[in-house]
């Protein structure tokens, strides 16, 4: 039997429900809103098969960074790289076999004030918006893609670019992410930082989820400008006091 998950901080009479409060919310897409892994692992298979890789060390290095990026670390050849690059690309945006959602994003961004959120992804912005609607994401007024960047993640760029085009400052956001390099990147840009799912490596840095299934938007309790989220589902890692 699998072990139970430690609630959220439970609310009582005298104390309010615990909750996550920004100027905004900025989510990755990956791993985060939209689930791809089985489409992702299949295409660095093929990419691994083809260039003679280890698939382990492409997933790994992989996970949360643009495309040119993972392919110009492991194809030396840059016009190789730029013609798998645009191979992969091009594949990905054609395919869309078993992407679904994150357990509770639809509901989740569904509830959010308009403007208060955005996406920041290492995808391109072709395939952010595919595989979004494949999920049966509602697409975001504001998105930085990997068309939109020089860095990418670590690179905490993306998310100070999605701040400014939201008019707020990124200590004032909050950064959902599910990868190493996300997570780096929303810390780097000084945005209170969220992991979903079961990276464990910054618990005690960031708070950890499973999903999105216990958070949900208090349009009461947000004020002028803001986001309030209440927190009833579990909380697998934490850092710090709830505010």
């Amino acid at each position: 039997m699998p072990e139970a998950q430690p609630a959220a901080p439970a609310a009582t009479p005298e104390t309010p429900r615990p909750s996550l409060r920004a100027s905004a919310l900025l989510f990755d897409m990956d791993g985060t809103l939209v689930d791809s892994t089985a489409l992702v692992e299949s295409t660095w298979a093929d990419f691994s098969v083809r260039h003679g890789t280890d698939l382990g060390d492409v997933l790994a290095y992989a996970h949360g960074r643009p495309t040119r990026e993972t392919v110009g670390h492991f194809v030396a050849d840059p016009e190789l790289a730029a013609l798998e690059t645009r191979r992969l690309s091009a594949y990905e945006e054609s395919e869309t076999t078993g992407i679904t959602e994150i357990p509770g994003a639809r509901a989740l961004l569904a509830s959010l004030p308009p403007g208060s959120w955005a996406v920041v992804t290492s995808a391109g912005r072709r395939l952010a918006e595919v595989r979004l609607a494949a999920a049966g994401l509602p697409l975001p007024e504001t998105m930085v893609s990997a068309d939109d960047v020089v860095h990418g993640k670590p690179h905490p760029e993306g998310y100070l670019r999605a701040a400014a085009l939201l008019g707020v400052e990124p200590a004032d956001t909050i950064v959902f992410e599910d990868s190493g390099a996300g997570v780096r990147a929303g810390l780097a840009s000084g945005a209170r930082t969220v992991v979903i799912g079961g990276l464990d490596t910054f618990d005690g840095e960031a708070e950890r989820f499973p999903d999105f299934r216990g958070l949900r938007a208090d349009t009461a309790s947000a004020g002028a400008g803001g986001v309030s989220l209440t927190v009833s589902g579990p909380l697998v890692g934490r850092a710090g006091e709830w505010r």
